[in-house]
C-alpha cells in the first residue's frame, strides 16, 4: 500500500533545523524517492517556512531555504479545490488553527491523507474529533 503526505510547515521545519523528528521526515522523504510513498504540501504552508526564515535569519538565508526546500521530493500544491476550500473553512470556523494549518486539515480530511506533522499545539485538540490521520514526527 503507498502511503501519501501531507507535510506542514512545522515538520518540514523539524526537518531543515536538524530536531527532534527529523530522521522520521527524512525517512518519509528517502520512500518518496523511492516510489513508496508521496508527500506533498500547501502553497500557504510553504510560505509559512519562508517567512519564518526571513524573520529569523534575513532574505539572503531564507532564500537559500526556499531553494532547499524546492529541492525536497514534495509536491506542492497551489491551488485547492472547492471541496479542499470549504473543509478548510469548516476547520478554522470550528477550531482555533492558523489558516494554514486549517488548508492542510482540509487537504488531509477531504484526501483521506496522512497529516506529517509535530505540531501539537495545534492539532491535539482536534485530533479523535476529526476523521483524521496524523502522523506524529515526536
Amino acid at each position: 500500500m503507498m502511503y501519501r503526505y501531507i507535510l506542514d510547515a512545522c515538520a518540514l521545519i523539524a526537518y531543515l533545523n536538524d530536531e527532534n523528528g527529523a530522521e522520521t521526515v527524512e525517512n518519509i522523504f528517502h520512500q518518496t524517492l523511492n516510489g513508496r510513498t508521496s508527500v506533498v504540501m500547501g502553497i500557504v504552508n510553504l510560505l509559512e517556512v519562508y517567512y519564518g526564515a526571513l524573520r529569523e535569519v534575513g532574505a539572503y538565508k531564507a532564500d537559500e531555504i526556499l531553494k532547499i526546500c524546492r529541492s525536497l521530493p514534495i509536491g506542492i500544491i497551489s491551488g485547492i479545490s472547492d471541496e479542499v476550500f470549504k473543509e478548510a473553512g469548516r476547520v478554522k470556523a470550528s477550531y482555533r488553527i492558523s489558516l494554514a494549518d486549517s488548508l492542510a486539515l482540509g487537504l488531509a480530511l477531504t484526501t483521506g491523507d496522512f497529516l506529517l506533522t509535530a505540531d501539537h499545539h495545534e492539532f491535539d485538540a482536534i485530533e479523535g474529533k476529526e476523521s483524521i490521520k496524523f502522523f506524529w514526527i515526536r
